[in-house]
């Protein structure tokens, strides 16, 4: 009796239930043409904002996803300067963020073109720069030569969760899924960036980094079912929130003798779920874009450029003249000045709380 999905004979003909994943699918598709009437009804800056912060939060989810903690200024700025965007406070990145968000603008901004090893092979030289992950030396650019199992826990201890294919088979099983991407036009792309999530991870072709470019694939043909490299949610950041249940599914799914129902079903609604918690985002960005709409002729410097678009954006904590010196890196007396000027134009005022410090907070507007 096989153990797992690919040493069934008719692997890799996947079925499902369609009647189980059609009410969510029709939503699913309801949703992105409805974000998409609300983005395009933005004006070209606002979605530029709005695509610039997608894509930093599917950079920096897609790498918390597999424990790793990226710096998510240096990953906007990295987007921003790819993608020709102007704004303030850009910092430098590391080659590492360079690598992966490399691999993130290919997938989104070139979802026409084919998906090649050529390409597949860029991307996992590009998320791994110096031919390492961690301590462990890997094989980079290329497919895995040695066996791969999925394990968890501690040393002598440890759990397998999964076993991938034997080396040796990786290559046919790899054509075999490139030549279904690239030629396969009649499933709707939405339901084969489900199924090619699923297929890839299956056949896990590379040393590390299967998980991101699975995603990466994903987002490619996400692009392509919207026709537009803009992207305004993040599915690698509602993964990361169902994570434990994305692996439930997969494990489970893994063992079937073919049937991905439950799959599918999973990967919509946590689609779906993506677009909702997208509205929230959206209405932020909309806030701030109608903020520098009304202040385009206000003059404003660097500095309070920084700081106003970090108070629309991600701001932890209370804003201070402390903290504004700290992240402008100005002196007290500057950060004082540039907040005074900012109450004088009534974008800033100090809230209500007493106290010895002062805090301030962007005075609300209609």
């Amino acid at each position: 009796m096989p153990t797992y999905i690919y040493e069934y004979p008719h692997w890799p003909d996947f079925s499902w239930d369609d009647t189980a994943i059609n009410v969510v699918f029709g939503e699913v598709r309801l949703m992105q043409g409805k974000l998409i009437g609300q983005m395009s009804a933005l004006g070209f800056s606002a979605k530029e904002e709005a695509t610039l912060t997608t894509l930093t939060l599917d950079v920096v989810k897609s790498s918390e996803i597999e424990g790793e903690l990226l710096n998510y200024d240096q990953v906007r700025s990295s987007i921003a300067r790819r993608l020709g965007i102007n704004t303030a406070g850009l910092v430098a990145s590391s080659r590492h963020i360079e690598g992966v968000v490399e691999m993130m603008l290919d997938a989104t901004q070139r979802h026409t073109m084919p998906l090649t090893e050529k390409r597949l092979f860029g991307w996992h030289a590009a998320l791994f720069p110096t031919g390492y992950s961690g301590p462990y030396q890997i094989e980079t650019g290329r497919y895995r030569s040695g066996e791969m199992q999925v394990v968890s826990g501690a040393m002598g201890k440890e759990k397998v969760h999964y076993v991938a294919v034997m080396p040796e088979r990786v290559k046919p099983e790899m054509d075999q899924f490139l030549d279904w991407f690239n030629t396969e036009n009649r499933l709707d792309p939405v339901l084969k960036a489900a199924i090619a999530h699923f297929w890839f991870i299956i056949i896990h072709p590379f040393d590390d980094g299967n998980g991101r470019i699975a995603r990466a694939i994903n987002d490619l043909l996400l692009a392509r079912s919207e026709g537009s490299g803009e992207r305004f949610y993040s599915m690698s950041n509602q993964i990361l929130t169902e994570r434990k249940r994305y692996y439930e599914v997969l494990q489970k799914v893994q063992h079937s003798s073919g049937d991905i129902t439950e799959w599918l079903d999973w990967f919509l609604h946590c689609l779906k779920n993506a677009m909702l918690a997208t509205e929230n985002t959206t209405q932020k960005i909309v806030r701030k874009a109608e903020f520098w709409k009304r202040h385009e002729h206000t003059p404003i410097n660097e500095r309070q450029r920084l700081i106003l678009n970090k108070l629309f954006d991600d701001f932890e904590g209370k804003l201070q003249t402390s903290k504004w010196a700290k992240m402008t890196k100005t002196s007290t007396d500057t950060a004082l000045r540039d907040i005074k000027d900012m109450v004088e134009k009534g974008i800033l005022q100090p809230t209500e709380e007493g106290g010895r410090n002062v805090n301030y907070e962007l005075v609300n507007f209609n």
